[in-house]
This record gives structure tokens, sequence and C-alpha cells, in this order.
């Protein structure tokens, strides 16, 4: 039996993650990692609150951390405030992970994350991809979704009618178009556990359609 970590818990995916994941036979123990507590109770439940400017290495202890933390360029104010949380941070606390043995890391990353793009977005997570990369973890893996459908706690008008666009198009998009296919928040998660007990060693990112079909 294992142990998970989880940070950005509090978003679409992590949260979704959380719960999904405390029903999930092959952990034993789930730690979330966050600013504030969640209202969230189950046996196998713990949650650890950190300040992640300056992190408690100690309560970075597990065996599968998966990471689904992130926020918007609106939300953080600035493109150095975003960086640091969808960079920075996810970063520092693989460093850690590493060096307390945790053997898998699981990101939850973006179709198109490349550390070349000229899109700051794009470039951000293909930047944590590339420095999780450099860690050496035993096993690491990003999954790439596409636009992530879900019912979010705060409303975005922009957010509601891409979810409408995406549902619209999705059947449109075959062949190789198909990656671009909107995702259910509930099948990342359902992905990552499945992908965290297949016991795969090296690196491996993982688009959105391949995902979506674990």
């Amino acid at each position: 039996m294992k142990t998970a970590i989880i940070i950005g818990a509090t978003g679409l995916v992590g949260s979704t993650l959380a719960k999904q994941i405390l029903e999930n036979p092959e952990y034993s123990k789930v730690t979330l990692l966050l600013r504030k507590p969640l209202d969230l109770q189950h046996p196998k439940l713990t949650q650890e609150i950190i300040d992640f400017d300056k992190l408690d290495s100690t309560k970075i202890i597990g065996d599968d951390l998966f990471c689904a933390m992130g926020t918007t360029l609106r939300k953080a104010g600035s493109k150095q405030a975003q960086y640091k949380i969808d960079c920075t941070y996810p970063f520092e606390m693989g460093k850690i992970a590493k060096a307390n043995g945790v053997k898998q890391y699981i990101l939850v990353s973006s179709i198109g994350s490349d550390a070349n793009s000229s899109n700051f977005y794009l470039r951000t997570k293909g930047d944590l991809e590339q420095k999780i990369k450099a860690l050496g973890f035993e096993n690491f893996i990003s999954v790439r979704p596409s636009f992530i459908l879900g019912d979010r706690q705060e409303f975005r008008l922009g957010e509601k009618i891409g979810i409408v666009l995406a549902k619209v198009i999705s059947p449109l998009l075959i062949g190789s178009f198909k990656k671009y296919r909107g995702i259910e928040a509930a099948q990342i998660a359902k992905g990552m556990q499945v992908l965290a007990n297949k016991g795969l060693k090296g690196v491996h990112f993982i688009e959105s359609d391949a995902l979506a079909e674990l």
C-alpha cells in the first residue's frame, strides 16, 4: 500500500483527484499539501498546511507525488507570480520529494507545452516538465490535457462559453486532431492514477487523447 501526496488539491483536477484517490485501494494514506485546510474528511486523509515560500521538507514524504497546481494570469496578477505558482513551487517540491525518496512524480501539464514556445503559458509548462525530468525520478509522468471540462467553484464566463464550444466541436476532431478534444477533469484524475500504478519507469508524456482512453 502506498502514500499519495497531492499538491494543487483546491483546483478542478486536484480536488477531483483527491476525492477519487481516497477511494483507491492502491493507497493507504493520502497527504494534501495546502495553504488552507479543505472541508474534507476521510480515514486515509492527512492535510498538511504549508508555506510554499518556506517549504518544510518533513511534510513531503510518500511514494507518489501528484501535482495539479496551476493558476491563471488574471488570478496571479502578473507573469512573474504565475510562473512562481505554475513552475517554481511544483519544481521546488519535486526537489524535496526526490531527496526524500519519492519514487514517482505525476504532473498535470498542458497540451502544447514546450519550453521553447513563444506562448508564456505553454513555455512555463514546458519549463516545468524539463526541470522535473532533470531531477531523475524513478518514474516521471506528464499528462497533457486539452481543454478541461467540469464544474468549477468559481464562475468564468469565458470558460463556460469554451466548454460549450468544446463539446460542440469535439466530434469533428478526428485523427491527429483528436488530442484537442475537451476532456473531463474526472478522466484526467482517473488516468493519472492508472498510469501511477502501471509499474512504469522513466519519462512519459501522455497526450490528451491517450489520457482519455485510459
